[in-house]
């Protein structure tokens, strides 16, 4: 298929590398042109969004934040405008659910099928096409993408009607980012009163409160390692959005500002594990 990609950072260049691998025409777009002119010589490399899509069937979007995605797509040279009739637009960056729903009711003014799809994992799944999508739109458009969907993740999980896969991805971010600000908060305790916080996180995997992602970050927690997957830059900002979410957000809330802080304080570039370094003196060495 004649495929657009928009956004090469470290998860868009590893899923437009699977879609080139299966054989699609991909071409790429990048606000970054240095980072587009280097990926794959194999896609075609287009100077703005709407020449990107002049000849696109599938468009898939994984970009920053919304100010990107308002640029990409609704823009003096964005994409939704030039679009081509037919043509399936499907945004995979963690949006706020108020730009989901905004660019779905743009894309269905210009007759557009428009389909959020942002995903749960990170490098290395992307590399090994093993991302869980979380879909919200219309399930005959999510059904005719599959075999695109089934070349970059593993599970593809319909959520619902438009909007409820970016709700469902503000769910997967939050319920993940606020038991690691605990786990920080209780690690760093934990070695402030004298125990070892090892024993203590193994014992608490051995139990039904802790999910398997909890007690692997746990661990890369309490060992320093903090080499950016997820950076507590962006994970301050999809609580920004959760915090938008809904009409009493009072724990979403307080969690982003712990996030907030924390960039604050100069841990933005690093992994959300790195979390601890607020509360631990041990771990910032």
């Amino acid at each position: 298929m004649k495929v657009t990609f928009f956004g090469l950072g470290a998860m868009g260049q590893r899923m437009a590398t699977r879609l080139l691998d299966a054989g699609h025409d991909v071409t790429v777009w990048n606000r970054n042109a240095a980072v587009c002119d280097g990926f794959d010589a194999r896609a075609v490399k287009a100077a703005t969004p709407a020449e990107a899509v002049a000849a696109a069937e599938v468009v898939f979007a994984m970009l920053r934040d919304d100010a990107a995605a308002t640029d990409v797509w609704l823009g003096a040279e964005g994409a939704l405008a030039a679009l081509p009739v037919g043509a399936v637009a499907v945004e995979c960056s963690t949006l706020s659910l108020i730009q989901v729903l905004k660019l779905h009711a743009a894309a269905a003014k210009r007759g557009v099928a428009f389909v959020d799809a942002p995903v749960a994992g990170s490098r290395p799944q992307a590399e090994a096409g093993q991302l869980i999508f979380l879909q919200g739109g219309a399930a005959e458009v999510i059904t005719a993408l599959d075999p695109l969907f089934a070349v970059m993740g593993g599970k593809r999980l319909h959520c619902g009607p438009a909007g409820a896969g970016a709700m469902a991805k503000l769910v997967v971010n939050a319920m993940f980012g606020t038991q690691l600000a605990a786990l920080a908060e209780l690690m760093a305790a934990t070695r402030a009163q004298g125990f070892d916080a090892q024993s203590i996180l193994k014992a608490l995997a051995d139990t039904p409160v802790c999910s398997p992602a909890t007690a692997g970050a746990g661990g890369a927690m309490l060992a320093g390692q903090w080499a950016p997957a997820f950076p507590i830059d962006l994970v301050a900002k999809d609580f920004t959005y959760v915090a938008q979410s809904g009409p009493m957000m009072p724990v979403a809330e307080q969690v982003a500002e712990v996030y907030a802080q924390a960039v604050a304080e100069g841990f933005g570039a690093d992994n959300i594990t790195g979390i601890i370094q607020r509360y631990d003196g041990a771990a910032r060495g």
